[in-house]
């Protein structure tokens, strides 16, 4: 997309907190020898406005994203949406001859992900996935533990991820509480998990059985309230949230509301909710390995529990993000040896921005020219597609109880 000659021409639509950061001001900050905002699109044009006034800069305001296309003519298409509507504009991109980066995950349906990938084939463009997740440092590190093969053939993995009642309740405040929206958290928070399994292992899934319920939010609340900034209850809720007290979402969202109704605090016990809160999953491997998977909502803590097993020993993660108690400031990876061959702890130090260097080391790779990539870190539609899929699966296995072939519903193409 870029090399260091050559600034990458790119617009940005959707103007919400990922896109205002991280490919917004950040991006321009740590990356403006290699690219030049030229237009920004968001349906609320107030909202657009204030997020130029964050990033930085005089890049001009759209509302319709054709029209953006046509007088700009950008190289590079930037999608910050919410879920649902990433398939229109990745399609309009490519299709104007821009190559994309999406947030994850690619889509939300099944027929989604054969228009972007049919669009992506007939016009010869590139759309990459913002799976950040892979660069961390961690998580490349067992990468290399895994390929060269320090326990063998992965046999089975543990997989458990924890959002804490504050970033588990936000998904719950916003318009990721809607199947229609997102596709569940089995897909817009999961493809991140699911896209790691796939490229962990090396291997695509095969079958899914799944359980998801809503257990704590929605419904399940003992009160609610229109939102959180009126709400009656604000003094015993504990998930009251002060929209004004944090600047940043405040003056992106609450003036904005006037325009598109969209609220920033909204109640998390809203009755039609209707994404599960609490799920898990079992999956398995075209390579043979069995995975137990679980994503929860609502804990005390912030982090996740990965553990590899294979025939020659196991290879264990416990990331802790956010807890009460004071954790140092790395990650301890351990390798079990089987017969007798003891533990190695292997200390990866957190590095600097999101992601612990995640974000930062996959900018590099997409926006400093082309690069060496071992791990196969940089991911494409297909890695995008697999990781919803999985998570397609896993929903309709909650739904239906049965589990769910990925060849089944899959498009096309895929396998």
């Amino acid at each position: 997309m870029s090399n260091t000659h050559n600034r990458t021409r790119y617009a940005l639509v959707g103007t919400g907190n990922r896109g205002t950061t991280m490919w917004g001001g950040e991006l321009l900050a740590g990356w403006s020898d290699h690219v030049d905002l030229v237009g920004i699109c968001d349906l609320n044009l107030m909202r657009a406005e204030r997020a130029r006034g964050m990033i930085g800069g005089d890049a001009p305001l759209y509302a319709d994203f054709a029209t953006l296309m046509a007088e700009q003519k950008p190289s590079l298409v930037i999608v910050c949406t919410p879920d649902h509507n990433h398939d229109d504009i990745i399609v309009a991109a490519l299709e104007a001859g821009a190559d994309v980066i999406s947030e994850k995950p690619l889509t939300t349906t099944v027929e989604k992900i054969a228009r972007i990938r049919d669009a992506e084939a007939r016009t010869g463009r590139r759309v990459d996935v913002s799976f950040n997740y892979r660069f961390a440092p961690t998580a490349a590190k067992m990468k290399e533990l895994i390929d060269a093969g320090t326990i063998g053939q992965v046999t089975s993995v543990d997989f458990h991820w924890y959002l804490d009642n504050r970033h588990g309740a936000d998904y719950f405040r916003r318009w990721h509480a809607f199947e229609k929206n997102s596709g569940s958290l089995f897909v817009h928070k999961a493809t991140h998990h699911f896209d790691l399994l796939n490229w962990y292992l090396g291997s695509d899934p095969v079958e899914v059985k799944a359980f998801g319920e809503l257990l704590h939010y929605g419904a399940k609340g003992p009160f609610r309230g229109p939102r959180c900034r009126i709400c009656p209850h604000r003094d015993e809720c504990p998930y009251f949230f002060d929209l004004a007290a944090d600047g940043f979402l405040d003056a992106l969202y609450e003036d904005p509301s006037e325009v598109d109704g969209y609220v920033r605090d909204a109640c998390v016990f809203r009755e039609d909710i209707d994404i599960p809160d609490t799920m898990t999953a079992v999956i398995r491997y075209a390579s043979g390995a069995q995975v137990s998977y679980s994503l929860n909502t609502y804990m005390p803590v912030e982090g996740h529990h990965i553990a590899f097993n294979g025939h020659l020993g196991r290879i264990e993660l416990r990331q802790y993000e956010k807890q009460p108690w004071e954790m140092p400031k790395a990650d301890e990876i351990l390798v079990v040896r089987s017969f007798g061959g003891g533990v190695e702890r292997i200390e990866m130090p957190h590095q600097p921005g999101g992601h612990y260097g995640g974000d930062n080391l996959m900018r590099d790779m997409i926006f400093k020219g082309e690069r060496p990539d071992p791990l196969g870190q940089r991911a494409g539609s297909r890695a995008g597609a697999v990781s919803v899929l999985t998570g397609l699966a896993a929903l309709k296995s909650a739904r239906t109880g049965g589990a769910v072939r990925l060849q089944d519903i899959a498009p096309p193409g895929i396998f």
